[in-house]
């Protein structure tokens, strides 16, 4: 079934923390990603705050301290030690990205689909790519590859330092969710272009940031969204990091590092 929806346009929404900008057909997002690269760590936006800008989400948790999945309205942590526990109800992000899933279009995901042929389906689908979407990937794995990170102590190394010993799940014959979103190439620096996914298995047992997968059978939907707002930390880590740097080859590092056996 594809269901589509007239796009008016894209806009932009940078601000401090507090903004009150509209949240629905929103991607809302919390800092940004080469702050996170440089070693911005520190939750700088409550929880609770952050889940009155979506209900579907992906990102981590004060000090890096493992992988966010938002899904449903409910908040995992999927720990470094691969365990997925409910996140301390008073703690906070430093970074996330999250919408109110509201699916437009739905489509199956044919059998032997890894991260690649997932991407091509969803382009497909959804094929202007300057627009933002969101991604909800339910299915049966027969592999399933992840990772997580573990917390970080000052002074913060650059999230490449961290990746370089991040530690790797792999998973069999697993049932779970895909969470995630796919950015247009003219939010680099700001976000990850292209895909960003997470996973949580239906037990809500495992997950973690999605490195790559083979599917068995699986139906994907897709929220395509038309408007972007950042809110940006008060912390003084945030004023003093230089943003100028083009980190986009560390982040290909980062999101794609051990993806292969």
């Amino acid at each position: 079934m594809k269901i589509w929806k007239q796009i008016a346009g894209a806009g932009l929404c940078l601000g401090m923390l507090g903004c009150a900008c509209p949240s629905r057909n929103a991607l809302y997002q919390v800092s940004t990603i080469d702050a996170l690269l440089a070693g911005v760590y520190d939750g700088d936006l409550p929880l609770a705050d952050l889940r009155r800008h979506g209900d579907f989400g992906i990102g981590t948790y004060d000090r890096l301290d493992g992988e966010m999945v938002l899904l449903d309205g409910e908040f995992h942590q999927v720990k470094a030690s691969g365990k997925v526990v409910p996140p301390d109800p008073e703690g906070e992000t430093p970074f996330a990205a999250v919408c109110f899933f509201r699916p437009e279009m739905d489509f199956a995901i044919p059998e032997g689909t890894g991260m690649e042929g997932l991407e091509k389906c969803v382009d497909r689908e959804a094929p202007n790519p300057n627009q933002f979407c969101a991604l909800r990937v339910e299915g049966h794995f027969k592999t399933m590859r992840t990772r997580s990170v573990p917390p970080q102590k000052r002074p913060f190394p650059p999230l490449k330092a961290v990746a370089a010993t991040q530690p790797v799940f792999d998973m069999e014959n697993v049932a779970g969710t895909i969470v995630g979103f796919r950015c247009p190439p003219y939010v680099a620096g700001v976000n990850v272009p292209g895909y960003h996914l997470h996973f949580l298995s239906k037990d809500g047992s495992r997950g973690g940031h999605v490195l790559a997968f083979e599917m068995v059978a699986g139906t994907a939907r897709v929220d395509v969204l038309d408007r972007f707002m950042v809110q940006l930390p008060g912390t003084e880590d945030f004023a003093a990091v230089d943003l100028a740097r083009d980190r986009q080859q560390d982040l290909k590092g980062v999101e794609k590092g051990k993806s292969r056996r």
